[in-house]
């Protein structure tokens, strides 16, 4: 089988750029981004800007590189940064906070719809006491990735940022897939990310961009951010080539996320019939999560080889876990033959 015939559940990072993504970077104008005359990676930055409310934005390879320029500009060595225990940040960013930014992380627990509880988060607040870390820093993750693919509603986002201005600290959000929140949650991109003093989106998940993500805050953040960046190898030059797919990803694709969501949605009512997993709730994006139970003898690698025997690519979120991510290249044939494949497979 060839790897176009495949059914890639395993993320939305999978996704391919569209035929109009591809004829744009064809014929994509381009200068050198790091002299900051490339109009590509000039109109892109001035789009995503636009759209979120903020006063600036930078293109960066990827969402790890601008949620780290994130944390590097809002804190110095030794500073604090009160984040989940479940954040991407945390979890899966190779530690780079504190190999790079000798940023010290205070963790939380995520409560399951992804947030993080205001009591907690003004406990975790350190006093001022020279024996302590000193807190400058709240980080939220909209959608939440390990916490099933939940959006963070306005009001909560809205509630943590004034908290961080009561306690003069500053406040981050990881929302490498903040579209599919505001789809979630039918609401303006903008409202979702106007308390935050800088916010990172990626244009290489559900919005099927090839590479890139964006980093937005003022001004004086984003120059901040262009000189780091450089710092650490991200000054890209003729980088307009993957900015075009940006664009079209912006103006083009997030207006379909709507219909990842109803796929997942329904992948979760073919598979709720099946007794040998216990699913998590019903999606409220683009991901599905189920465990194994206890029947089931089979492995997780046993599960995955079987299933990429039928055609369906997926991946264990953990030892007795699965998460399933739908996707533009993902259509209503292939979640029923997924769901039907997994059947077969724990039968």
């Amino acid at each position: 089988m060839s790897e176009a015939e495949y059914i890639d559940l395993r993320s939305d990072t999978v996704t391919k750029p569209t035929p109009e993504m591809r004829l744009a970077m064809a014929e994509a104008e381009v200068g050198d981004d790091v002299f900051m005359d490339d109009p590509t990676v000039n109109a892109l930055q001035a789009r995503a800007a636009e759209m979120l409310g903020k006063e600036d934005a930078l293109f960066v390879p990827s969402g790890t590189m601008g949620n780290l320029l994130a944390l590097l500009i809002h804190c110095q060595r030794g500073d604090e940064i009160i984040l989940g225990d479940q954040s991407h940040i945390y979890v899966n960013e190779a530690g780079g906070m504190a190999a790079l930014g000798g940023i010290y992380p205070h963790p939380i627990k995520n409560q399951n719809d992804g947030t993080l509880a205001l009591a907690e988060i003004r406990a975790a607040i350190q006093p001022e006491d020279a024996h302590r870390a000193m807190t400058r820093l709240i980080c939220i993750e909209n959608t939440h990735n390990a916490c099933g693919g939940v959006p963070l509603s306005v009001a909560y986002t809205q509630q943590v940022g004034e908290l961080a201005k009561e306690n003069n600290l500053r406040l981050h959000i990881d929302g490498a897939r903040i579209f599919n929140a505001a789809v979630a949650l039918n609401v303006n991109v903008r409202e979702l990310v106007a308390p935050a003093d800088s916010v990172m989106f990626c244009l290489s998940k559900g919005l099927a961009a090839p590479v890139g993500s964006m980093l937005l805050g003022d001004r004086s953040f984003i120059a901040r951010a262009r000189r780091l960046r450089k710092m650490l190898g991200g000054g890209m030059r003729q980088v307009g080539v993957l900015a075009a797919a940006g664009l079209v990803a912006l103006e083009k694709m997030i207006g379909r996320l709507a219909q990842d969501h109803a796929r997942a949605k329904r992948m979760f009512e073919l598979l709720s019939p099946i007794q040998k997993i216990k699913l998590d709730a019903e999606p409220a994006s683009n991901m599905l999560y189920f465990d194994l139970t206890d029947e089931v003898k089979l492995d997780v690698n046993q599960i995955t080889n079987e299933m990429k025997q039928r055609g369906v690519l997926v991946e264990a979120a953990d030892v007795r876990r699965f998460r399933l991510v739908t996707h533009c290249w993902v259509s209503d044939a292939d979640v029923e033959r997924t769901a039907q494949a997994l059947a077969e497979v724990l039968r």
